[in-house]
């Protein structure tokens, strides 16, 4: 078995634990996280930024993605806590520019799926704007289903890959 898809398997495993012990929690593990890029076909991209690190998704920390319901761009629950937590970081550190992309699961279809994206990355850049975060240091991006972390056929795997990322780009 590929060192890949043993992470994978091995991050399906602590996550399905974890959701178990729980209830509601949708956090990854580090594990999943930490893939060798190998996954996809095109440009290898790194996914390192300045002085950060990758903690959860492809976000930087320390801010943490935003996970969304399936079909849906709200942001509610303990959703609401964790764009809080970015808006603090962003506030902290007025030279931070961040993109935020949207992503979403596989199912539907590819043009729906990077409507749904945006609609998700654009919620949280209208409440991050409302928490007092400059709108010219925020940018956009729907990656619909192109960036999964996760490629299982499963909820755990849908779930994580229905997100927003916080990526520092500046």
């Amino acid at each position: 078995m590929s060192s890949t898809r043993w992470m994978h398997v091995v991050a399906c495993m602590v996550l399905f634990m974890g959701l178990s012990l729980t209830g509601c929690s949708k956090k990854a593990s580090e594990t999943a996280q930490q893939g060798t890029g190998a996954e996809g076909a095109g440009v290898t991209e790194s996914l390192e930024t300045p002085d950060t690190g990758i903690m959860e998704g492809r976000t930087s920390g320390p801010m943490v993605p935003v996970y969304f319901e399936f079909d849906s761009s709200k942001i509610t629950g303990e959703q609401v806590q964790r764009i809080e937590t970015n808006a603090d970081f962003l506030k902290k550190n007025p030279e931070v520019k961040i993109r935020i992309e949207g992503n979403c699961d596989p199912r539907g279809t590819q043009e729906y799926n990077l409507a749904l994206g945006e609609r998700r990355a654009q919620a949280a850049k209208s409440y991050l704007i409302n928490l007092g975060v400059r709108a010219d240091r925020l940018t956009t991006v729907s990656f619909g289903e192109e960036k999964l972390l996760l490629f299982g056929h499963d909820e755990i795997s849908y779930a994580q890959n229905r997100r927003d990322d916080f990526v520092i780009v500046q």
